[in-house]
């Protein structure tokens, strides 16, 4: 009678806590081991719904466990370490192309802007595709960057040469700068890896630090597109201090102490 009285209720026993803690480990495990897992995958391990996976993911995703990326999730990534924009991109995207769509708006015709390498640039690369400018000048050292724009006739591109980074498609080095210290610009668009109101913007390599700093002193304004999970982290290399930035555009899940912080160094902070 009450296997009868289930069936017609249609509710389903819940799942036991112990079993649900034990395929979050094993996701987690899994997760660390490959670096990453898709939905689909983590279904087919445990033969369970996408949607419980899905749940499975934004609880770890919460804890601090994984990062949460479009289809599956990532290890989560240490500041200090170099990773590969393939790896970049298909995390917090949806964040990303909301601030690529702020960083966007900021451009006007007849500018002459640089755009950093890094996956958020990459997307205002994207955004300006599909803007209204009638002419613009867009200096960059990321391989990726370039070839977006590379087919618009009323965009001129300006390729800083240097050595290439695998990790990131940017070139950098002396020559890379040399290029760059004899230009100037409206408007810098900087991703970083760590946004520390006290220590300033940061990057695992050397090179692109020293190359990004640069970009920062011939540039008339300076804005810094990050999603939330890089604000408060340090990288390895000091690109500046927050005080030579003028403005912030980041998502609405940053950190409130991050953003106060960021204001009273006189940086605008734009949430997206």
């Amino acid at each position: 009678m009450v296997k009868l009285i289930k069936a017609v209720s249609g509710r389903t026993p819940k799942e036991p806590k112990l079993l649900i803690e034990e395929r979050r480990r094993r996701i987690l495990d899994m997760v660390n081991s490959q670096e990453r897992a898709t939905v689909s995958d983590l279904v087919e391990t445990f033969g369970i719904s996408a949607v419980t996976i899905r749940g499975d993911l934004d609880a770890l995703d919460e804890q601090g466990g994984l990062l949460r990326s479009h289809g599956g999730a990532v290890k989560r990534l240490n500041p200090l370490h170099d990773y590969p924009i393939q790896v970049k991109e298909i995390l917090h995207h949806g964040a990303k192309v909301r601030i690529a769509q702020a960083a966007a708006r900021l451009i006007r015709s007849d500018q002459k802007i640089i755009l950093d390498s890094g996956t958020t640039t990459a997307e205002i690369a994207r955004q300006i595709k599909h803007s209204k400018i009638a002419s613009l000048t867009v200096i960059t050292n990321a391989l990726n960057i370039a070839m977006e724009l590379a087919n618009l006739p009323y965009i001129s591109v300006i390729m800083l040469g240097g050595m290439l980074r695998q990790m990131s498609y940017s070139l950098v080095g002396p020559h890379a700068e040399q290029i760059l210290s004899d230009l100037n610009a409206d408007h810098v668009f900087l991703g970083v890896d760590g946004l520390d109101p006290e220590l300033g913007l940061s990057t695992p390599d050397v090179f692109e630090a020293k190359l990004n700093a640069l970009m920062i002193r011939v540039s008339r304004q300076v804005t810094v597109v990050a999603d939330s999970s890089k604000l408060g982290q340090r990288s390895l290399s000091v690109i500046s201090r927050v005080e030579n930035v003028h403005r912030v555009i980041t998502d609405t899940k940053a950190p409130p102490d991050i953003l106060a912080a960021l204001r009273a160094h006189g940086v605008e902070v734009l949430l997206v």
